[in-house]
């Protein structure tokens, strides 16, 4: 059985972004994306649509045609309640409820990895002893929190 992964809002985006100054991330996503994707079952919710649908950028119609053809994981009232502790525990900003539901998502719904390249709020080392405990208390699966360079397969050389 292929493991989980749920894409926030990042990896769709670097996958058709053109920036100089992010230019080897983008590289990273599209390379795992090629050649690793098929290895796993790739989903996404709706704070993943809603995050690539805002703002004005120059692939938003392709960004939101690419994550409209992967698997969806269904809204459920409980990840507003996650979010709430996440908030209340500050385990996130509370300027910005998208990664915290982005984690609640792939925790409620026990995803294997979630992929990011929000090294700030979720792909973080300091955070990730937080997320834990936190969901360790709430009695939720804890996913994996990676980015595109950690989860390449090992090649024998």
């Amino acid at each position: 059985m292929k493991k989980t992964v749920y894409l926030d809002s990042t990896i769709p985006s670097y996958l058709f972004d053109r920036r100089e100054g992010i230019k080897t991330y983008i590289e990273l996503t599209k390379k795992w994306w090629k050649e690793e994707r098929e290895k796993f079952r790739i989903v996404v919710s709706g704070e993943t649509v809603a995050e690539t649908s805002r703002g004005d950028h120059p692939y938003r119609a392709e960004i939101m045609h690419f994550v409209s053809q992967l698997e969806m994981l269904p809204y459920d009232e409980q990840l507003d309640q996650i979010v709430q502790v996440y908030l209340e525990n500050h385990l996130m900003p509370q300027s910005s409820t998208g990664d915290g539901l982005h984690l609640a998502y792939a925790s409620l719904y026990k995803v294997d990895f979630l992929l990011t390249w929000n090294c700030n709020h979720l792909a973080n080392a300091n955070k990730k002893q937080h997320i834990r405990i936190i969901n360790t208390r709430l009695g939720l699966f804890i996913p994996e929190i990676t980015t595109p360079l950690e989860l390449f397969s090992e090649t024998m050389s």
